[in-house]
């Protein structure tokens, strides 16, 4: 993780990371990843737990990584319980993010530091998040329809950074998770003034439906991780067919969702890491 960052950073660009919710979907993501030699971000959230089982789909990523030598690491998504968060690290996750976002800043300064500490005496990456990425409408996961997003502050992304030593930023920019009603308005001032002041990688919450053009700036201005997730499951959604069989249909929606991923790739600028 850290080396992809040292890349991305230097070469301003962006690196997928795409959440999984199955082995068909993981399947897609490995077979593009291997065809096109490019970095890639296998992440499972907590929230998607309910879908599939923590070991299972760090065992799941750790086989497509190993079968096609990939240049992908294994990422927690939004971990908020400790005991989450300590078991992908016993499991041996490369990188877990602690989501304290929703909490007073004090109280996320306190949490995220205590599994900075704990996870660097592990050799594991950590992402956090200042501000908040509230929700819009999730297709095929519940989640609450009001938007409770609140923006970074340069002020303190500068202060949550030095007081935590976390190693990537996720900040709130003007994106939601799941899909949008409307046109999303990216703050790209409010991320360059970050991007000036921080040197660690920055990370985007909820690029799905944000708009291409939206999504390559950030990107080129300073973005280096962008979580997609939403669009793979609309992609597939739109791909299936009640008039087509069993393995015509599972067909059909992973080479909907491989043809996304191609199309972020292009999107985010990402380049292969030599």
């Amino acid at each position: 993780m850290y080396k992809m960052f040292e890349i991305a950073m230097k070469e301003n660009f962006a690196i997928p990371s795409v959440n999984f919710v199955d082995r068909e979907m993981i399947r897609a993501y490995a077979e593009v990843v291997n065809e096109t030699k490019l970095p890639i971000i296998f992440s499972i959230a907590e929230s998607h737990l309910i879908y599939i089982d923590l070991k299972e789909a760090f065992l799941l990523a750790e086989y497509y990584i190993k079968k096609y030598n990939l240049n992908a690491v294994i990422h927690l998504d939004h971990g908020q319980s400790t005991e989450i968060i300590n078991e992908a690290m016993e499991l041996g996750f490369d990188s877990i993010m602690i989501d304290g976002s929703g909490l007073p800043f004090e109280e996320n300064v306190k949490i995220t530091k205590r599994v900075v500490e704990f996870a660097h005496s592990k050799n594991i990456f950590v992402e956090s998040e200042i501000g908040h990425v509230g929700s819009g409408e999730l297709t095929g996961i519940s989640c609450s329809a009001d938007d409770d997003t609140v923006y970074t502050s340069k002020e303190e992304a500068i202060k949550f950074a030095k007081l935590t030593s976390t190693d990537s930023l996720a900040i709130s920019i003007g994106t939601v998770h799941g899909s949008y009603k409307g046109k999303p308005k990216i703050n790209f001032e409010r991320l360059q003034e970050i991007r000036k002041e921080l040197s660690i990688p920055l990370v985007l919450h909820g690029g799905s439906s944000s708009g291409d053009e939206n999504l390559n700036k950030c990107a080129k201005n300073g973005i280096n991780k962008i979580n997609i997730y939403t669009d793979f499951i609309i992609a597939a959604q739109n791909a299936n067919d009640s008039k087509m069989g069993y393995f015509d249909n599972k067909n059909a929606m992973k080479e909907a969702i491989k043809n996304k991923l191609r199309h972020y790739f292009k999107v985010f600028d990402t380049k292969e890491m030599k």
